[in-house]
């Protein structure tokens, strides 16, 4: 069973998210709509099993939220994937929506390594949860996708290459990028052997 559950609560955040990564549901509630959204999309693009359960600190901001979301997802992958045993280990996709292209390559190399080359034109996006719930902040940092990946690397212990090829839209862009993720560690976390994919004899 590659599953893993983790819980972990500070002063900013409270989490608890489980992680299946031969598959599952995936359900998503946090206080953020559009980080909610890019998190559904990942669990459906990934097939992973997924359920995330977050109260942050949004009167704030997002930030704490999505950067612990990215820690414990992470932590939940290193935890899941074991000694990847038979794993593909690499992969690499390029997704396109509407007029964005990403491409996305994956290592899950032992090494928390990010390679993050989105160029995002607007510095927010709007959050329609936020303004529903009257929250202090109704818009999304978009440079919060960064950290979000960053956080998830370096937990993972994955390497991962995030490159916008194309792309004017902002929704699209983080979107195909969430996607393009999904589909290539769905691909890398595969098992199709028994042995351990290094030469080194583990990773």
């Amino acid at each position: 069973m590659r599953r893993a559950e983790i819980e972990r609560k500070t002063k900013e955040t409270n989490i608890s998210l489980t992680l299946d990564l031969d598959g599952g549901d995936y359900t998503v509630e946090t206080d953020c709509g559009f980080f909610n959204h890019m998190l559904e999309l990942f669990g459906a693009h990934s097939g992973f099993g997924l359920e995330v359960k977050c109260k942050g600190d949004t009167q704030v901001d997002f930030h704490h939220t999505v950067e612990d979301v990215g820690i414990v997802l992470g932590q939940a992958f290193s935890k899941a994937i074991g000694d990847k045993r038979g794993i593909n280990r690499y992969a690499d996709v390029v997704i396109p929506m509407d007029e964005s292209l990403i491409l996305c390559a994956v290592d899950i190399s032992g090494r928390g390594v990010l390679n993050y080359q989105l160029n995002i034109p607007s510095a927010k996006v709007y959050d329609g949860d936020a303004v529903e719930k009257q929250k202090a902040v109704g818009l999304f940092d978009t440079e919060l996708i960064e950290e979000f990946f960053l956080s998830f690397v370096r937990e993972a212990k994955i390497t991962l290459h995030i490159v916008q090829l194309y792309g004017k839209n902002t929704h699209h862009i983080i979107e195909c990028a969430f996607k393009a993720v999904a589909r290539a560690l769905k691909t890398a976390v595969a098992v199709t052997g028994n042995a351990i994919p290094s030469s080194k004899g583990i990773l």
